[in-house]
């Protein structure tokens, strides 16, 4: 089988990890890898913030957390590393330009032996007023918005068994 079809056929959103990061060449290789997702007539209009200092990972939990109605709890499972990734609202296809930045990011992870798990509120997280801030001041403009979240790591204890697939999941016509 492709090593391509294996990796897409057995990631699996990973909800526990360890607090190792992992090396900076393969975390770049991972986000290089979300910088090529296909985008609406190749404009590019996404932008990727990796955060790793433990601290602003913690804020930005928070934050993601908030809009579950729990800002105790955490979205991101303990995983050290969280990717986030803003789209230009401008842009007719901004979601689901930021979708494929954050599906290919989660693939290249697990193709590069990370695992990960695709976290959504990140919209509501960054229009928050405290938000917009915190993005503002890593140089994000004023006219994007967060539109997913890939967080990053290794898991704790057992990798997850796939879910049977749907009956009539796929029809050719």
């Amino acid at each position: 089988m492709n090593d391509t079809i294996r990796t897409l056929l057995n990631r699996r959103s990973i909800r526990s990890y360890t607090d190792k990061i992992p090396d900076c060449k393969t975390l770049e290789a991972i986000l290089e890898a979300g910088t090529y997702a296909p985008n609406g007539m190749g404009a590019q209009d996404t932008m990727i913030i990796c955060v790793t200092d433990p601290e602003v990972r913690d804020t930005v939990r928070r934050l993601n957390a908030t809009v579950t109605g729990d800002p105790n709890r955490d979205p991101f499972y303990g995983a050290p590393v969280v990717a986030l990734v803003f789209a230009n609202r401008e842009r007719p296809t901004h979601v689901e330009d930021g979708a494929l930045v954050t599906g290919n990011i989660c693939n290249a992870a697990y193709a590069l032996g990370v695992d990960s798990c695709y976290i959504f509120r990140a919209k509501e997280a960054f229009e928050s007023e405290e938000g917009r801030k915190l993005a503002k001041s890593w140089g994000v403009p004023d006219n994007y918005i967060g539109v997913g979240t890939a967080i990053l790591g290794y898991h704790k204890g057992d990798f997850p068994k796939p879910a049977p697939r749907k009956a009539n999941f796929v029809k050719i016509i």
